[in-house]
C-alpha cells in the first residue's frame, strides 16, 4: 500500500506527529501543488516518476526529520538531484500560492492582531566562533641551514 494511503487512514494527531501538518493543511498544500502539477503536465514533456501526494510527502518529510537527500532519494526511488529538485520546486509553489505564509510584523503589533497556534523559530543558521585573525604574527618554521661543503 502507498504511504500516502496508509496516511490518510490514521488519525488527525498520528498524522500531524508523522507529517508535521495538519490534515486540512495537507490537504490544501495537495490541492494548490496539484494544480500546478496538472498545468505543468498539459506543457507536455516526460511524465513524473511520483505522484502529487508523494512529492508532497517527500519535501514534508525532508524538513520535518532532516534526513539527507541520500536517504531520501533511496526510500522514494529516486536520484539525489531529483529529490532536491521536486523539494525545491514544491516548497516555490507552496511559497508562492500565498496560503502558507505567516503574518508580518506590523499585523502581529496591532491591537487584536492574530492570535498564532504556533511559532516558529529558525536556528538552522547559528553562527560559529572562529579564532581572530592575527596581524604579522604568523607561526615561523624552521628556517632551512646550509652547511660549507667542507663541514659535510
Amino acid at each position: 500500500m502507498k504511504t500516502y494511503e496508509r496516511l490518510k487512514q490514521i488519525r488527525p494527531a498520528e498524522f500531524k506527529r508523522l507529517v508535521g501538518v495538519k490534515k486540512e493543511t495537507f490537504e490544501v498544500m495537495l490541492e494548490v501543488y496539484s494544480e500546478y502539477h496538472e498545468k505543468k503536465k498539459q506543457q507536455g514533456g516526460r511524465p513524473n516518476r511520483l505522484l502529487p501526494e508523494t512529492q508532497l510527502l517527500l519535501m514534508l518529510e525532508y524538513y520535518r526529520e532532516y534526513r539527507s537527500l541520500a536517504h531520501m532519494a533511496f526510500d522514494y526511488e529516486i536520484s539525489e538531484p531529483t529529490a532536491s529538485r521536486i523539494i525545491k520546486e514544491v516548497e516555490t509553489v507552496l511559497i508562492h500560492s500565498g496560503k502558507f505564509s505567516l503574518p508580518g510584523k506590523k499585523a502581529l503589533h496591532q491591537e487584536g492582531g492574530i492570535e498564532l497556534e504556533y511559532i516558529v523559530i529558525d536556528a538552522t543558521e547559528c553562527p560559529v566562533q572562529r579564532p581572530k585573525k592575527d596581524n604579522g604574527v604568523a607561526t615561523v618554521g624552521r628556517k632551512s641551514v646550509i652547511l660549507p661543503k667542507d663541514k659535510l
